[in-house]
């Protein structure tokens, strides 16, 4: 049990520090050629992060373990919104520009629609779904990219080119350096990934667990670490607003992104290894929770403008129930 257990957790640190060092080679190389700092938010910075739950569930879903590529999005979307939004909102609730989280937030219940209806009709997810879900995710970064360019007047696109040439010139890594990050990055991700599925699966048969329950809890919580470190960070230095933004966007890439890909790749039935009575769990559990703790977090926001901290206590306790659940079942 000590080994799967420390192979998963050598798994879980490739893909943490992969995930770094692809974000920040990808980021020199685009500073280098001037690229605007609001863009290389809105692209590079925004996959990269989302890379490990990528690899995670594409590599679950080739191997036929598709109960793992399923729980792993809908867990990391669980995990991301009840336990790190949860944390922001609890220690400090703010007020909200809805004018920016309007897309991103119209984008995933559009998402989630398409995925409702694929878990609760069709109950196999296949390729067709999983094209619709990468051709959501190219319709909105497209939308990203051209906000980028146009959403600022000519003076403020052109300071941040200069602020981004001032930063490559004055910056220690070479380019040479960025695509070694990029490259050892991507193969960390990778070879991580390879370890915290495998080792998960072990660590599932030795528990007596489905797969699901892991990557529902264990996998989507090692996967959403940036987010919960992006979370931490943000509030330590007054911007939890920052954190919000990320995790928003997070939760859609893990729809449209992350299960697109794992689907496109390798098709799977809608899991059913866990039943409360004659019912599908995931059915009536698990994505339940995933579309109630969003709409706790989004629509209070959207309609008065700002967070409390009663929405971040009611998604702790949620999520607390929720691995609770998931163990005791």
């Amino acid at each position: 049990m000590i080994t799967p257990i420390i192979l998963f957790l050598v798994g879980l640190v490739l893909l943490i520090k992969g995930g770094d060092w692809f974000v920040d080679g990808a980021t020199g190389i685009a500073h280098k050629f001037h690229v605007p700092d609001l863009l290389i938010g809105a692209t590079v910075v925004s996959i990269g992060t989302t890379l490990p739950e990528v690899m995670v569930s594409a590599t679950s879903a080739v191997n036929g373990h598709g109960e793992i590529a399923y729980g792993n999005a809908i867990g990391s979307i669980i995990c991301n919104t009840a336990l790190i939004a949860a944390i922001s909102i609890a220690v400090k609730p703010s007020r909200v520009d809805k004018k920016t989280l309007t897309i991103p937030v119209i984008f995933f219940y559009v998402s989630t629609a398409l995925y409702l209806f694929t878990a609760y009709v069709t109950k196999r997810f296949d390729r067709v779904t999983g094209v619709l879900l990468l051709l959501i995710f190219v319709t909105y970064i497209g939308i990203q990219v051209y906000q980028a360019m146009h959403g600022k007047n000519p003076e403020a696109a052109a300071a941040d080119a200069e602020v981004a040439a001032a930063e490559a010139d004055t910056a220690s890594n070479s380019t040479g350096k960025d695509l070694l990050l990029l490259v050892i990055g991507a193969a960390f991700i990778a070879i991580g990934a390879n370890l915290l599925v495998d080792n998960g699966i072990i660590i599932a048969g030795l528990l007596g667990v489905p797969e699901s329950v892991i990557a529902l809890t264990f996998v989507a919580l090692g996967t959403s670490l940036p987010e919960l470190v992006t979370a931490i960070t943000s509030l330590r230095k007054g911007h939890g607003l920052l954190s919000l933004g990320n995790i928003i966007g997070a939760n859609l890439f893990n729809l449209v992104l992350v299960s697109g890909v794992s689907i496109l790749l390798s098709p799977f039935d809608l899991p059913n290894s866990k039943q409360i009575g004659a019912y599908n769990a995931s059915l009536v559990v698990d994505i339940p929770v995933m579309l109630g703790v969003m709409l706790i977090l989004t629509i209070p926001p959207l309609i008065k403008g700002r967070m409390t901290r009663l929405q971040g206590i009611i998604l702790l306790a949620i999520y607390a129930a929720f691995c609770i659940f998931q163990f005791a079942l």
